[in-house]
């Protein structure tokens, strides 16, 4: 499996964005699409996944109520949609894939995911 994320860029306060993230994998009818994120100097942040059969989102504290992810209905392809962006969400983001196995809040940690993307950077100024 090979994830693709694009769509990071230079946004000011309060813009939006919206993150792609495209997997080789024509199926991924039982697996969880992550999507993670990493500021300098920090560790990497879970900030939203999903589970491919169901849709069924979950999210970390930090982006409740300001972010969205969702799924292509045809296309392999996750989305993260960015609003009321922060200096702080300033990060390179990563999307995971993860075999579907437990509850979609267990798929809250990098150890959890077993493919990664690149990374695409987010740069909000103030």
């Amino acid at each position: 499996v090979q994830l693709q994320a694009s769509g990071g860029g230079l946004v000011q306060a309060g813009d939006s964005l919206r993150l792609s993230c495209a997997a080789s994998r024509h199926t991924f009818s039982n697996y969880v699409m992550g999507w993670f994120r990493q500021a300098p100097g920090k560790e990497r942040e879970f900030v939203a996944s999903i589970t491919w059969s169901s849709g069924l989102p979950y999210y970390g504290d930090s982006v409740k109520g300001r972010f969205t992810i969702s799924r292509g209905n045809a296309e392999s392809t996750v989305y993260l949609q960015m609003s009321s962006l922060k200096p702080e969400d300033t990060a390179v983001y990563y999307c995971a894939a993860a075999a579907e196995l437990y509850g979609i809040s267990y798929y809250n940690a990098p150890d959890k995911y077993d493919y990664w993307g690149q990374g695409t950077l987010v740069t909000v100024s103030s």
